[in-house]
């Protein structure tokens, strides 16, 4: 048995292993379209990890082992219901491969690695680091209401949190550039520490030690709230989509 067969974090058994969920689009939530169109019991039923974001913005979503943490303005991370909605969400059945073992890297550093590691810069794939962060500056955007302003306006109006010496997981997708504002093109990254206290968007990190796992997808199977009128008669023509997202999910600080 090779070290990548010994160290997985689960064995591939799902069927639906090479699948990635999404429901909604960053592009969607550019002019406000904010809406909560599912649920985190719905989600569930495709897959067990993912990340996501609930109505009006309100926190950055993670879900690990079947189980769904937001992390709102306080910084404080606390476990969500079934019927919590959100307007957009990534999810899948955890089947992750051992990549490799790093220390003393920066995200950026690390994430160039792991797609270089994979050779796959035009698919889909999540990844998954456990171990010490020596510094991460997380963020989470101040919850919203009706009605909902854009995306843009919206990234002014976030909290920041810095932790130093912090146990947790990172978890994240990335997506090719030819699926910007479906998604973000490149890497989207939450975090949850083990103690479940703390988290958020992953704006920055120093990995002091951890191990890294990924896994690829070969099919995008992308679930759009066509029963929400303010999402179905919407003219996104009009909407400067590929900027906004760039803006609102970099560090603007």
């Amino acid at each position: 048995m090779t070290k990548s067969q010994a160290e997985q974090i689960k064995p591939i058994t799902d069927n639906n292993a090479n699948v990635l969920y999404q429901h909604g689009t960053l592009a969607l939530l550019v002019p406000g379209l904010l809406e909560g169109t599912t649920t985190i019991g719905e989600l569930l039923k495709h897959g067990d990890t993912g990340i996501g974001t609930g109505e009006g913005l309100d926190g950055e979503l993670i879900i690990l082992d079947g189980e769904a943490y937001k992390v709102g303005q306080s910084g404080v991370a606390e476990r969500v219901p079934d019927d919590f909605t959100m307007p957009f969400a990534n999810v899948h059945h955890a089947a992750f491969q051992y990549q490799c073992e790093r220390s003393d890297i920066g995200l950026k550093a690390l994430n160039n690695r792991i797609v270089e590691a994979n050779g796959r810069a035009n698919t889909f794939f999540s990844v998954i680091v456990r171990g010490t962060f020596s510094f991460i500056k997380t963020r989470a955007v101040i919850k919203q209401q009706a009605p909902y302003p854009t995306l843009v306006e919206v990234a002014d109006r976030q909290a920041m949190f810095l932790r130093h010496d912090v146990r947790g997981t990172l978890l994240g997708y990335f997506s090719p550039v030819m699926f910007h504002g479906a998604a973000v093109a490149g890497f989207h990254e939450h975090f949850l520490s083990d103690d479940r206290t703390f988290g958020g968007h992953v704006l920055y990190a120093v990995l002091d030690h951890g191990k890294i796992h990924s896994q690829v997808f070969d099919t995008l199977m992308q679930h759009l709230p066509v029963d929400d009128p303010g999402y179905r008669n919407h003219d996104f023509s009009k909407d400067p989509i590929a900027e906004a997202i760039t803006t609102a999910e970099g560090d603007t600080h």
